[in-house]
């Protein structure tokens, strides 16, 4: 039998509770916890008395029959009594709440994860309609973007959607139903076959069935039936050559005088030579401002928190940097739309004539006036394949080898070092090719 238990699991004045799920599998006792969202004390009560303390009332008061009054905290018996009262009530809402999605689940599906989204459902109940109970694949991408919201980003989701949006016209082109256990080696080959009629690229369709997979195991691990055939749902992937700008094309970019530029091309271009020496995602660099710029030790020093992976960043200003700001008077440019600056750089590129031939993808109109796009692979101009993620890459690839490689992935923000060498496309080949110059 499954019971649930309750834990102070921190140091902090008033911290969320933690949950332990207790129960035994295969005569095995398992013990599995998550944290949920429950504080002892509200925002209001803690600003109406300060000193009130989430982890002092639970260790000290919360299961005393009889509290006295403790008057260091402030608190009388009477307000401890209706606490007592409101936690418990809380906490075996939450408590029913598990232990009746426990008994609907699968025993072997439930592990961290699983209570871990399943606090996550009584926070957040999914409409009936978009639950997995129908084992449909199309419903369980929605069902997984609402119980994992707070834990994708933005373009994570924006994926999902459109591979839900292809998936319904691959239903309607095949004429039948996805269910989670139709994905096998057979659907993998039918909808490849699909993907390339319609002009999908092969990296596009690996990461497609990627996300496919995902969506599958989620599914599984809440009791849904799948094919035994899934882990060998695998498809092949094209290398697509790492696009970025030389310091010599940064520098027939820096050579371009005011004069030949509109205001707007000039403030890209600005921030397109700022980008590929701060090493930064567009959605961050973008909203740099004098105010973010310390000094310490006389170097100049940024500090911003990444909007993708929410981490407290401190990056010294590379000397090309501080002359830009210079010439602003200590100011940034300007910001502006992405999609703008998509614009304004590629124009800024072409006027520096950054104009070599290199293999890359672009997204191509499929007829005139379809306005249906595809990526296309092939050799391009460079400058047409610039885009406002080139700065990034750029300031990976041209201080790979003269930066620690530690260094540049705190930068960068890459979980891995293989990430950040598959990043700037270093195959084992280019790496061992580079270990013979440290040979005799």
């Amino acid at each position: 039998m499954a019971s649930v238990h309750f834990m102070y699991r921190s140091n902090k004045i008033n911290a969320p509770l933690f949950a332990r799920l207790s129960f035994k599998r295969e005569s095995k006792s398992v013990l599995i916890g998550a944290k949920t969202k429950f504080t002892i004390y509200s925002e209001k009560e803690l600003k109406e008395n300060n000193k009130l303390d989430g982890g002092y009332y639970w260790n000290d008061l919360h299961t005393k029959s009889k509290p006295k009054e403790i008057k260091s905290k402030n608190i009388s018996r009477l307000e401890i009594e209706n606490k007592q009262n409101e936690v418990n009530s809380e906490l075996n809402k939450i408590e029913n709440f598990i232990l009746n999605v426990f008994e609907k689940t699968n025993i072997e599906q439930i592990d961290k994860v699983w209570l871990q989204n399943s606090i996550n459902k009584y926070y957040n109940p999914i409409d009936e309609n978009n639950d997995i109970v129908s084992n449909e694949l199309i419903k369980n991408i929605d069902y997984y973007i609402n119980t994992n919201k707070s834990q994708i980003t933005t373009g994570t989701i924006k994926q999902y959607n459109t591979l839900k949006n292809k998936l319904i016209k691959y239903e309607k082109h095949t004429g039948f139903t996805l269910f989670v256990k139709d994905i096998n080696e057979a659907f993998k080959n039918n909808f490849e076959n699909y993907c390339i009629e319609n002009n999908y690229s092969i990296n596009t369709i690996s990461r497609n069935l990627k996300a496919i997979k995902t969506i599958c195991n989620y599914a599984n691990r809440h009791g849904v039936e799948t094919s035994k055939q899934l882990d060998s749902v695998k498809t092949k992937t094209e290398k697509v050559e790492s696009v970025y700008l030389t310091f010599d094309d940064l520098k027939k970019i820096e050579s371009i005088k005011p004069n030949e530029l509109t205001e707007s091309l000039n403030n890209a271009k600005d921030w397109l030579i700022i980008s590929c020496y701060v090493g930064q995602r567009v959605s961050d660099f973008m909203r740099f401002t004098d105010k973010m710029i310390r000094i310490e030790n006389g170097k100049s020093l940024i500090e911003f928190t990444q909007t993708k992976t929410n981490k407290e960043m401190t990056v010294p200003l590379h000397s090309k940097v501080l002359e830009i700001l210079e010439k602003r008077k200590g100011k940034f440019p300007r910001a502006i739309s992405d999609q703008k600056y998509n614009d304004y750089i590629k124009e800024v590129c072409m006027i520096a004539k950054i104009n070599n031939k290199v293999k890359g993808s672009k997204k191509i109109e499929t007829k005139k006036g379809s306005k249906i796009f595809r990526k296309v692979t092939k050799d391009f101009k460079k400058w047409e394949l610039v885009s406002s993620h080139i700065g990034r890459r750029s300031f990976a690839t041209n201080f790979y080898g003269t930066i620690p490689t530690t260094l540049l992935i705190y930068v960068t923000g890459h979980g891995t070092e293989q990430m950040f060498l598959t990043y700037i496309g270093k195959s084992n080949k280019d790496l061992a090719i580079e270990l013979t110059n440290y040979f005799n």
